[in-house]
């Protein structure tokens, strides 16, 4: 009797069980109950755990090494495979080398879908909260504006500068105090409470996320916050929060910007308060001076400090030195990530969070 060998049962398996994972969230990602029963029943707790085991290794970013395996096998794997066929002429090995990488490839799609794209389909933090972006004049976004610029001034003075008058607090001290900050906004929105909260975690290769655009990343196969500490101090412990806010599950980036700024300018800590009012401003700033430059520049001379402007100025010209070609191209590679999850804005939708901030802080303007 003619016996099969596994290996060429396993192959047509290891393509066929990960391509219908893969289908199966594609038809039920539009179930809102189902993917609500997902996120909060498996997704959520699945990697809370996962970040609060990787919080024993407060030294480095697991998911970074991860990473940066994944990337180099996969790499080796295809060059190998190349060889084989060039050199050896083995065309049958290489076609299943070929379909092995393409195995891994859908396996990966698959485990992103269900471990963290199921969240841009479950209930936002909008519906969640009660508080909905609602249609506001350029007077209140003004005001708001002017409000953030106000309080970020009076912080400004209360944080460590280096001899340059540069935002210099310890970021290991920031670090440590993170997992504190988002205490007082679970009064008021307790679905955020996060229990043990874990230390996010720095990004070795920080100087690269920045020429890719990018201040930080949720890892969702570690459960790992992890942040740029290439990018300028001064909005790191914004991101910090922001960060935090996607291990809580909110994976709108519109949402976990105004999450991570409400969170750090209620947090009590001046630190991240200067920080959040600072990339609050950034937000503001960019759609008020869309639609009255005039009110933003009388915003600019009423309440910049000196040493406001200098993390300002500092902040600009970093990120003015690093546009090129490959962070366009990780910009559009990200949005088009956005919009196949049905985030209409796209990598707009960081601009976004404006709508919300007015929202919320505007009776306080």
């Amino acid at each position: 009797m003619r016996r099969f060998s596994p290996p060429k049962i396993l192959l047509p398996v290891m393509l066929i069980l990960p391509a219908l994972l893969v289908l199966l969230f594609e038809c039920l990602k539009g179930q809102k109950a189902l993917m609500d029963g997902w996120v909060s029943g498996f997704m959520a707790p699945a990697e809370q755990f996962l970040g609060r085991v990787w919080s024993l290794l407060p030294w480095f970013s697991v998911a970074e090494v991860l990473t940066a395996l994944l990337l180099a096998g996969s790499a080796a794997w295809l060059i190998r495979a190349v060889v084989l066929l060039v050199r050896e002429r083995a065309g049958r090995r290489f076609l299943r080398r070929l379909l092995a990488f393409a195995s891994a490839l859908l396996w990966l799609w698959a485990a992103v879908s269900w471990m963290w794209n199921a969240a841009y389909y479950a209930s936002s933090f909008q519906e969640r909260s009660g508080l909905k972006a609602e249609p506001y004049s350029v007077e209140t976004l003004a005001q708001v504006t002017a409000l953030f610029a106000q309080r970020a001034a009076e912080f400004s003075t209360q944080v460590e500068r280096d001899g340059d008058g540069l935002f210099a607090e310890s970021l290991e001290e920031v670090f440590d105090r993170g997992p504190a900050v988002y205490e007082n906004l679970v009064q008021e929105f307790p679905f955020l409470e996060l229990e043990p909260s874990v230390r996010v975690k720095p990004l070795f290769f920080s100087r690269l996320q920045s020429i890719l655009g990018f201040t930080g990343v949720y890892f969702p196969f570690t459960g790992e916050a992890n942040v740029n500490i290439d990018a300028p101090a001064c909005m790191i412990p914004a991101t910090v929060a922001h960060e935090m806010a996607h291990q809580r599950m909110v994976a709108s980036e519109q949402e976990a910007n105004f999450v991570g700024i409400a969170a750090a300018v209620t947090s009590g800590d001046p630190v991240f308060q200067y920080s959040g009012y600072l990339f609050g401003l950034v937000q503001l700033c960019n759609a008020l001076a869309l639609v009255d430059r005039d009110a933003w520049n009388a915003i600019v001379q009423q309440y910049f400090t000196q040493e406001m402007a200098n993390d300002w100025n500092a902040n600009n010209a970093y990120w003015a030195e690093l546009s090129s070609p490959v962070e366009e191209t990780a910009e559009q590679v990200y949005d088009s990530f956005l919009k196949g999850n049905d985030q209409e804005l796209g990598i707009r939708s960081y601009g976004a969070c404006v709508d919300l901030l007015v929202a919320y802080f505007g009776n306080n303007a």
